[in-house]
């Protein structure tokens, strides 16, 4: 079987993992986190484009498939950790004790390769999304270093556990994935996506972090009413 290496969606996904390589090195290497948010967005851009590239082109292959996982684990799962990491030694963590925060890497792997085989999630996600965790952390960590606002190192620590737990979460997450464009059937991503616009208009990058934060409420409540109302079996 002849394996195409460069076809176009390929490209853009190998696009994305370029800029999740930026990210990393720029975080680590010269602690500005301009960068590694611009880096990160931009990179989530590519990882959309790929998967609508490949719907349209008709170009799906093994190959693809494989290689978004990996280019999503260096974007979304190296380069959000390494600004953790960031954050903490700036915060006066000690750089040893700081590699805890890569525990993201490791439950970005776990989220990435049993997406891969979860067939449940064609329509929603099952547990967070590896690039909303990473626009969270680029978002969060340029917002500190401007305001220069400061956070025990604990923290980051903390919220490295934390979003690791969601990412393997049973929380159905909804996808902004249209089968259509039709309003019914589609109000909770139309809604969202308004309002997210809205407040990226008024704040810009500071809105990012409370979007996120929003999305996973919003898909918590969702799942906590879903299962409210599911039929309860008796023994």
């Amino acid at each position: 079987m002849k394996i195409k290496l460069f076809t176009f969606p390929n490209i853009l996904t190998l696009c994305n993992l370029l800029c999740g390589a930026g990210a990393t090195v720029a975080a680590l290497r010269y602690g500005d986190l301009f960068w590694p948010l611009v880096l990160i967005v931009t990179a989530a851009v590519f990882d959309f484009l790929d998967g609508f590239a490949a719907r349209l082109l008709k170009s799906y292959s093994p190959l693809g498939k494989e290689l978004d996982s990996l280019a999503d684990m260096i974007s979304f799962g190296l380069a959000p950790a390494s600004i953790l990491y960031s954050i903490y030694v700036a915060t006066g963590g000690d750089e040893l004790s700081g590699f805890a925060v890569f525990i993201l890497v490791a439950f970005s792997a776990l989220r990435l390769a049993k997406f891969n085989l979860d067939e449940r999630q064609a329509t929603e996600f099952i547990g967070l999304p590896t690039p909303a965790c990473a626009m969270f952390f680029a978002s969060v960590g340029y917002i500190m270093q401007q305001n220069a606002a400061a956070a025990p190192p604990v923290a980051a620590i903390v919220a490295s556990v934390v979003f690791s737990l969601l990412l393997i979460s049973p929380i159905p997450m909804f996808a902004l994935k249209f089968k259509h464009f039709d309003f019914a059937g589609n109000e909770l991503r139309y809604i969202f996506l308004g309002i997210s616009l809205v407040l990226l208009g008024l704040y810009q990058v500071r809105a990012l972090p409370f979007i996120i934060l929003a999305y996973i409420l919003v898909s918590i409540v969702r799942f906590l009413i879903r299962r409210g109302k599911s039929p309860k079996i008796s023994a």
